[in-house]
């Protein structure tokens, strides 16, 4: 059997930790200002001081609340063994009260092996509840309810949030409801008797600053001493990651990924890209692979259909583009062509085609959705006759000519021409 490769190795080792949240969020829960330590406290103090409590954690999608409340919820396991139940039910699949209340049944029967009745009505469900709220409040244990797709859960008549709350005025009870959110007015669409019970704490999940991301890059991708990788190359690698990340064309990369997607999740996506593009030869990441992973990001649908297109389509699309410019506000296949025959005389280029042969090019660009008709008005008419327009802007026709490997010179100045 083979030696590995330690770019192999490195490169699995990556991957792994973008792949695990615990691992990813750590940096970002270090200090007591974070989601994570505010979170903490909140539960594990209802958990000391036996009291009940109401959290909302709000956030785009992609922003860690899930990942954060997990990390929460493991290292309290580990700190308060045999102490915690914790219950998870999502709007998308129990927004509806009768459901709601039997998977809860279900979910502490099976926690604390007990038989559970699949025949129990919606009255007798929340007996069940309201006697196991009591006796682990007795038993000081404390039952976490993890409501995701919170605002779900709003619709209709909010009957499960207004028993799950209610049954947290009692004494006995030890609870505590965390409700995971993407709407920032989540907690507007309560009614005013669930409002009323609700302990109004809310903690809002924004999109990583730039020196969260800085810090998130040299947690994931500096290799650690004791990865079993060979020193001279753990040695190698971080220097040259360290070299990267210092470059202004680096910086400049990053500042464009983060005004595209700021989220948590889409960046981990792009880095997943970056290294998985890492060349197994020289083992090292290179700004390449930043530059490749953001390009596969931006990819447009428009501009993969323009790479596809025949000469002669892009003929067609250029001269549309120069009737624009021109400030034809409408214009036909009949005018495209005059257009055509005029950019033929003036640059005298080789590539002139018949007009049914450029017909069918311009059908084409129509089944594309690279142009389209102006209005359905004239359905009878004929194509050559009926009104059309472009269906993509001036840049990103220019990048499509430029990423076309065999676009003639010709397309290229007449394009600079326009600009």
């Amino acid at each position: 059997m083979g030696r590995e490769n330690p770019a192999e190795k490195a490169l699995i080792h990556l991957r792994s930790r973008l792949c695990d949240p615990n691992f990813i969020f750590r940096p970002l829960c270090e200090s007591s200002d974070s989601n994570y330590s505010k979170l903490k406290f909140l539960v594990s103090s209802s958990i000391t001081e036996a009291c009940n409590n109401s959290i909302l954690l709000l956030g785009p999608r992609g922003s860690g609340k899930i990942a954060v409340l997990d990390l929460v919820i493991s290292d309290l396991l580990q700190e308060y063994p045999d102490t915690i139940t914790v219950i998870r039910l999502s709007g998308l699949l129990h927004s509806d009260e009768n459901c709601a209340l039997k998977e809860i049944s279900r979910q502490l029967c099976t926690e604390h092996q007990l038989l559970f009745s699949k025949m129990a009505s919606f009255d007798e469900n929340s007996q069940f509840l309201i006697a196991m709220l009591r006796e682990c409040g007795l038993a000081h244990k404390t039952i976490i309810f993890v409501l995701d797709e919170f605002d779900l859960f709003a619709l209709g008549k909010q009957r499960l949030l207004y028993n799950l709350l209610d049954a947290l005025q009692s004494v006995t009870s030890q609870a505590v409801v965390i409700g995971v959110s993407c709407r920032l007015d989540a907690d507007q669409l309560l009614e005013k008797r669930v409002i009323s019970r609700f302990s109004n704490r809310k903690l809002l999940f924004l999109p990583p600053s730039k020196e969260d991301v800085q810090r998130l890059l040299e947690h994931i991708l500096f290799l650690p001493a004791d990865s079993g990788l060979p020193t001279d190359y753990v040695v190698e690698f971080n220097a040259k990651l360290k070299n990267i990340l210092a470059d202004e064309s680096y910086k400049e990369i990053i500042n464009t990924y983060l005004n595209i997607d700021s989220t948590v999740k889409d960046f981990l996506r792009y880095l997943f890209r970056a290294v998985s593009s890492m060349d197994l030869e020289s083992g090292m990441l290179s700004l390449e692979n930043f530059k490749t992973a953001l390009s596969n990001i931006q990819r447009h649908p428009k501009l993969e259909s323009i790479k596809d297109c025949s000469i002669l389509e892009l003929y067609i699309l250029i001269c549309m583009k120069r009737l624009e410019v021109k400030e034809h506000n409408s214009y036909n296949f009949t005018t495209v062509m005059k257009e055509y025959k005029s950019v033929h005389d003036s640059f005298q280029t080789s590539d002139y085609y018949a007009k049914n042969v450029c017909l069918r090019a311009f059908e084409h660009l129509l089944q594309r959705g690279l142009i389209d008709f102006t209005d359905n008005r004239g359905q009878n008419q004929s194509v050559e006759y009926r009104p059309v327009k472009l269906l993509i802007s001036f840049h990103q026709l220019h990048q499509g000519l430029k990423s076309y490997r065999s676009c003639p010179a010709i397309l290229q100045k007449i394009m600079d021409r326009e600009k």
